[in-house]
Parts: structure tokens; sequence; C-alpha cells
């Protein structure tokens, strides 16, 4: 086996403990399922997930030496990305009165969007970049076998589970938002709240050290 069971046990259940707590991707993912729908929210978990693979890569591959020995090619990336949601909030409040914003079939996020958006929130999220680096490594052994290797099998596991937790979240979302939606005064305020909410991630991304 390329990693140890035991060593792959304790990063199971840690994972699922950090999983299961609230944080900036499980609340974008809620929010896209609010305004988008279900599949809005399925999306925005691929998004974010995707965004979590090209750090394992990018982990695995001995990038992140690269962008610790030069921080502010990280500072940037962190930056633009706050930028973003901020930008991302700000428009949908703007369009909150609009029921055609995005989607002229469902009036909420398209699942292209949900999709991207879900990848910049991941990529730019320092905190991912941390846990790939500072997290992953713990449960290596050279011993074991290639490191390459290693830093798979747990993404691939960290991918499933994430999949797992934030695409129940976003269905659950998605379907709940989907009857309020059909009330137009509660949309409103649905745009609102969801649109508060990216620019309190994106604030909380660029306040990030």
């Amino acid at each position: 086996m390329p990693v140890d069971p035991h060593l792959l046990t304790v990063f199971t259940v840690t994972t699922i403990v950090a999983l299961v707590t609230p944080g900036p991707d499980m609340l974008f993912v809620l929010g896209c399922g609010m305004r988008g729908g279900a599949r809005a929210g399925l999306l925005a978990t691929l998004g974010v997930i995707t965004g979590d693979a090209l750090y394992v890569v990018a982990a695995a591959a001995g990038l992140a030496v690269l962008l610790t020995a030069f921080p502010v090619v990280f500072t940037v990336l962190r930056f633009a990305g706050a930028a973003y949601l901020v930008y991302l909030g700000v428009q949908i409040i703007r369009k909150r009165k609009n029921a055609q914003a995005d989607d002229p079939a469902a009036g909420g996020m398209s699942g292209r969007r949900a999709f991207l958006n879900g990848v910049v929130s991941s990529a730019a999220n320092p905190q991912t970049f941390t846990f790939m680096v500072a997290f992953l490594p713990q449960f290596i052994d050279p011993a074991a076998g290639p490191v390459w290797v290693q830093f798979a099998v747990l993404g691939c596991v960290l991918i499933v589970l994430e999949f797992l937790a934030d695409g129940t979240v976003g269905i659950l979302a998605g379907r709940i938002g989907g009857w309020l939606r059909e009330r137009q005064v509660v949309r409103r305020r649905i745009d609102t709240a969801t649109g508060s909410l990216f620019i309190g991630l994106g604030v909380r991304l660029a306040a990030e050290r």
C-alpha cells in the first residue's frame, strides 16, 4: 500500500472533522446553492475541489516551495482572489431586483459561473495553501513509497470527502433556496445575504496572513 494504513486512518478522521466545521469553501457553496439552486451548489463544489486539486498537484510537484520562497506571488494571488469575491458580491447585490440577472431560466447563479467562481475562491484561499503544504506532509512517510504517490492518494481522499461534505450542503441549500426564490421578496433578501457573504469572504481572504 503506497500510504501507511495508520497514517491514512488518522488523516481521514482528521479531515472529516475539519470538513464538517463550516469554513470559507462551505459558506461559498452554501451561497451559490441558495442563489442558483442545487445544480449551482454542486458545480460550485466541483469548482472548489478543482482548486484544491491544483494545490495537491503543486505540493506533489514541489511548486509549493517556490511560492514559499517568493511570498509576493502568493500575496498577489490572495488579493486578486479577494477583490474578485468582493466584486462578485457587489454585483449580486446590485442585480438583486433583476430576476434574470444570471440565468434567464432559473433567475439565479448559472452553473458555469458557480464552477468558475468556486475555482477562484479555492485557489486564492491561503487556508487551502497552508493546509496542502503544512498539513498533508505530516501524513507522508518517505519509507512507505514515492512521496508524490502518497500526496496523490491523500489528495484524492481529501477531494472525495470534501465533495461529499460540501456537495451535500450545496444540494440542500439549492433545494431550500429554490422554494424560497419563488417568493420575490425573499429572493431579494437571499441575493442581499449571498452578496454580503461573498463580500465578507473577500474581506476575510484579504486579511489572512
